[in-house]
């Protein structure tokens, strides 16, 4: 069972809650609510889309199953695996960032059980994502990983995310993220297997080189100089 307590929207309040968290999210960035609310509202075809993905996939339906959540009590033990693991390469880029796998918000406005574990399962893979594609955490990183996530899942929320990061660029940003970043996340996207039916707590004692080749997964190019 998920935290949190869902609410049944109609369909007037749904638009009013997607126009609302779309105006404060780009008002706002950082907020991870409203960031959280406009995927709920504006995703749920998309969200049905990659349900049936997981469904047609043996890690997807087992996640379905046994619906893992990344949270400390269960991902923990990746602060102890070998350097050149998946897993420790997670908890490196969680430990020097000082984030937490529990400081996600719950899921509030999915209809089923089932979308409601798909919306929280895709939010909560997030940072695995960056640990996989080397993507840093600022305006032009997470810009880049939500190209990637909508080449992955076609949420809408993703692609208002792009056009409200790329908003607040400054030219040299700008520049920087048009011609080097887009055009690499675009075809990473496309590229690489199928995200959201891998069972990833599964396979961090794996070499994350070993991973990557296996889910086509290319890293960001470093920066031009």
């Amino acid at each position: 069972m998920l935290q949190g307590r869902r609410i049944r929207l109609k369909g007037w309040q749904q638009a009013a809650v997607a126009v609302g968290s779309a105006f404060g999210a780009l008002m706002d960035p950082r907020r991870a609510d409203l960031i959280a609310a406009l995927g709920e509202t504006t995703g749920k075809p998309a969200f049905e889309r990659v349900l049936e993905r997981m469904k047609n996939n043996p890690e997807g339906r087992a996640m379905l199953l046994e619906r893992p959540r990344v949270i400390s009590a269960n991902v923990g033990h990746a602060w102890d695996l070998p350097e050149n693991t998946f897993g420790a390469a997670y908890a490196r880029f969680m430990g020097s960032r000082n984030f937490s796998p529990d400081d996600r918000p719950p899921v509030r406005f999915m209809e089923t059980e089932e979308l409601a574990y798909v919306a929280m399962r895709a939010r909560e893979v997030h940072d695995f994502w960056h640990t996989l594609f080397d993507l840093p955490t600022n305006l032009i990183g997470e810009s880049a990983l939500k190209v990637i996530e909508f080449e992955q899942m076609y949420l809408p929320m993703c692609l208002l995310s792009v056009v409200g990061g790329t908003a607040r660029f400054n030219e040299k940003q700008r520049a920087l993220f048009f011609k080097h970043y887009l055009p690499w996340a675009t075809r990473a996207g496309m590229q690489c297997t199928d995200l959201m039916c891998i069972y990833y707590e599964q396979h961090f004692h794996e070499d994350l080189d070993v991973v990557r080749k296996r889910w086509g997964i290319t890293p960001a190019p470093a920066p031009p100089k």
